[in-house]
C-alpha cells in the first residue's frame, strides 16, 4: 500500500452513541438553510431529519457524530470534503445529483482575489505540489486515465466520442491552432507524461523541449520516447519551468497554469517573453473561473496544493499585458471538461477497488469527492476551461483565419 499521510482524517467516523440536543437539532437546520433550495434530506445519527425543498431529495446527507455536523456549520468548504473523506458523513443516493444540486442552491460567490506572498509557489513549493498530486504513483493513474495518459480536458468532437479519441481530437486541435510545421521547435512547460510532446514530434514533425518537475512523469516520459524512437526529436527536462532557455517557434501550456500562483504570473510571462520567437505563436489551456476566488479549501488541502484557477483579466493583465502578447482567440471548452470527468470517474470507480488495495478506503472516498465534484463544477459553471492563443505584438505570422480542420 502506498503511503499518502496527507489523506490522514481529521474528523472520526465513530459514531455518536445517545439522541441528539436542541442544539444538534438547530446545528442541522442551519446546515440546511445554507442550501435552502437544494432538494435534499439531512439527518442526524439518531434519525432527527430535516427535509430539503423538494417531496422527493436526490440525496441523503446523513451525521454520524457532533464533530462532524459542527465542523460543517463552521467551515463547510473545508469540511464537507474532510467528513465525507474521513467517512464521518454518510450520503445514501447519487453522489454527482447530489454535489450538482448543492453547487446550484448555494449563492454566487463574491470576487475575491487570491493574492498574497505567503501563496507564491517558489521551485521548493511548486515541487512539493506536484509530487503531492502527480507522483501518487504511475499505476495509479493508468487505471483510469486513456491510454494516452492524458491528464487534462479532452475535445470531443461529438458528446459520444470515445476518451482516447477526444484526447488525440485535443491534441490536434491545440497543433492545428498553433498551426505547427515540420521543422518548427516547440517549448512545452508542464508536460505530463509526454503524450502531448510526443504527439507533435509525431504527427506535425516539430521538435520539442519539454519541462517538468515530475520525476515519476518524466521518467515514464523519456521511456516511452526510446520505445518509439522519439529521443532525438523530443527531450524531456526535469526542470522548472523557469529555468527553460533558447528560442522557440512555439510555446505551449496544457494544463499548468493553474499550479502556477498568480504571484508568479509576471514570472510565466518573462519566461514567454524570452523564448518565443518575434514570429512565434503560443497557447495556454488552463482551467479558469468567470469571477477571481480562491479553490475550494478541501481541495487545496487534500489534492491540489497551492493551485488557483485564474480569470481571464488575470491571465491577461498579468502575462500578457506585461509581455507585450496580443491575444488571437479565446475558446471555452467547459463542458468537454466535464464530459472528460465523467469518463474519469466512471472508470475510477470501475477501478476502486483496486485503488483501495494501492491506498486505503479514505483515498478513494477522497479521489471519489475530488472527480464527482469537479464534473459538477464544470457542468455549474463554477469553473471553466480556457484555451488562450496568442503571439507577439505587432507579428503578422499569425492565423489569417479562425478555421479548423
Amino acid at each position: 500500500m502506498h503511503d499518502h499521510p496527507l489523506l490522514v482524517p481529521t474528523v472520526s467516523d465513530r459514531a455518536a452513541s445517545g439522541s441528539s440536543t436542541a442544539l444538534d437539532r438547530l446545528a442541522l437546520k442551519r446546515v440546511q438553510q445554507s442550501v435552502a433550495s437544494a432538494p435534499i434530506r439531512f439527518a442526524l445519527w439518531d434519525g432527527y431529519v430535516v427535509n430539503g425543498a423538494a417531496a422527493q431529495p436526490v440525496a441523503t446527507i446523513q451525521f454520524k457524530n457532533r464533530i462532524a455536523l459542527l465542523g460543517w456549520v463552521w467551515n463547510p468548504d473545508l469540511n464537507f470534503g474532510e467528513s465525507y473523506m474521513s467517512g464521518a458523513v454518510e450520503i445514501r443516493g447519487d453522489l454527482v445529483q447530489l454535489l450538482d444540486a448543492v453547487y446550484r442552491a448555494l449563492p454566487p460567490a463574491q470576487p475575491r482575489p487570491w493574492w498574497s506572498p505567503d501563496n507564491a509557489n517558489d521551485v521548493s513549493a511548486a515541487r512539493d505540489n506536484v509530487h503531492h498530486h502527480y507522483d501518487l504513483g504511475n499505476d495509479f493513474y493508468r487505471l483510469w486515465l486513456d491510454r494516452e495518459m492524458v491528464y487534462t480536458c479532452a475535445f470531443f468532437p461529438t458528446p459520444d466520442a470515445s476518451l482516447e479519441a477526444a484526447q488525440v481530437a485535443k491534441m490536434a486541435r491545440i497543433c492545428h491552432k498553433l498551426r505547427l510545421r515540420p521543422g518548427e521547435r516547440v517549448l512545452e512547460v508542464g508536460c505530463g507524461w509526454g503524450s502531448f510532446a510526443l504527439f507533435m514530434a509525431r504527427e506535425f514533425g516539430v521538435s520539442v523541449r519539454a519541462f517538468n518537475v515530475s520525476a515519476e512523469q518524466i521518467a515514464f516520459a523519456r521511456d516511452r520516447a526510446a520505445r518509439e524512437g522519439l529521443t532525438r526529436a523530443v527531450e524531456f527536462v526535469e526542470d522548472d519551468y523557469r529555468n527553460a532557455v533558447g528560442v522557440c517557434d512555439a510555446f505551449v501550456s496544457v494544463g499548468m497554469l493553474e499550479h502556477v500562483g498568480l504571484p508568479d504570473y509576471p514570472t510565466l510571462g518573462a519566461v514567454i517573453g524570452r523564448t518565443l520567437a518575434r514570429d512565434g505563436r503560443g497557447l495556454l489551456h488552463f482551467i479558469g473561473r468567470d469571477r477571481p476566488s480562491p479553490l475550494n479549501a478541501w481541495i487545496r488541502k487534500r489534492i491540489f496544493p497551492g493551485a488557483y484557477p485564474p480569470t481571464l483579466r488575470e491571465v491577461f493583465d498579468h502575462i500578457m499585458e506585461p509581455t507585450s502578447l496580443s491575444v488571437l482567440d479565446v475558446e471555452n471548452l467547459r463542458l468537454h471538461y466535464a464530459r472528460t470527468l465523467e469518463h474519469w470517474r466512471r472508470r475510477f470507480e470501475d477501478e476502486s477497488d483496486r485503488v483501495a488495495e494501492m491506498f486505503d478506503e479514505t483515498f478513494v472516498r477522497a479521489w471519489r469527492l475530488y472527480l464527482a465534484g469537479s464534473q459538477v463544477a464544470f457542468n455549474t459553471g463554477s469553473m471553466q476551461l480556457f484555451q488562450v492563443l496568442f503571439a507577439p505584438s505587432g507579428s503578422n505570422t499569425i492565423p489569417w483565419t479562425r478555421d479548423l480542420p
